[in-house]
């Protein structure tokens, strides 16, 4: 089996490692399934397609819709690498599933409106499937409203004409889209587990997702919450598209 291509940018070594570890566990991967390039770390190498079955791209503390004149010198150049990625990408309906970040990445070079009209804060929400959502392969075997953790500062505000929108939820209308028949993006996170959250939560307590104080308030939020669907869509994206 050609292995899937993990991108990742977290510069947290511990919140990069569990992240990992959720993508190998959810994924139903192997460590040799399942290659990994952190490009906050470094330039974006060359990629071959041909190598590799699909690609993930992993949450991120980069928001794409701030204004460009205060972005990093490292976030500019993670978002022209994956958007030269997409190009290529999107051009062959190649395998993609974007987890958060993948919705401002995918989101803005398909020409949607990316912005902070709809952030949630850190919590357990509801997502309900569309009609083109009950019926798309990789949301097989997930009911029809199912908890998701979220906790993002944008949103898709407006999809293009040519997305289509698979599943929202009461504050985010955009919590999952497909372009073409093989490039997704969500919202929520499907690789994300009580305990993944709780280490993100310490991690970025002082990212303005909320105030630095509440962080244990935060975390007591989420302790006991039962979120047990949304892994199943990774479980289908890598049954679906190994080869």
């Amino acid at each position: 089996m050609k292995p899937f291509l993990l991108l990742a940018s977290r510069a947290e070594d511990g919140a990069a490692e569990e992240e990992y570890e959720s993508y190998l566990t959810f994924g139903g991967l192997s460590p040799a399934q399942l290659h990994r390039v952190r490009v906050e770390a470094a330039p974006l190498p060359g990629i071959d397609l041909d190598r590799y079955s699909g690609i993930i791209v992993g949450g991120s503390p980069f928001n794409s819709s701030d204004a460009e004149e205060t972005k990093s010198p490292l976030q500019l150049r993670v978002e022209k690498e994956l958007g030269a990625l997409l190009d290529m990408v999107v051009a062959r309906d190649f395998p993609f599933l974007g987890a958060c970040y993948g919705v401002g990445t995918l989101g803005r070079h398909q020409g949607a409106v990316v912005d902070r009209q709809f952030g949630e804060a850190i919590a357990a929400v509801p997502v309900s499937l569309t009609p083109e959502g009950r019926r798309d392969p990789l949301l097989e075997g997930l009911p029809d409203t199912f908890a998701a953790f979220v906790g993002h500062k944008e949103a898709v505000s407006k999809l293009p004409a040519h997305a289509v929108n698979l599943a929202g939820s009461p504050g985010c209308p955009v919590q999952m889209f497909r372009v073409r028949s093989n490039l997704y993006a969500t919202q929520f996170h499907p690789e994300l587990d009580v305990a993944g959250l709780l280490t993100r939560i310490s991690v970025y307590r002082n990212a303005g997702y909320f105030p630095p104080e509440e962080a244990d308030a935060v975390m007591d939020s989420i302790r006991f919450q039962k979120v047990t669907d949304p892994p199943l869509i990774l479980r289908n994206f890598t049954a679906r598209y190994a080869q």
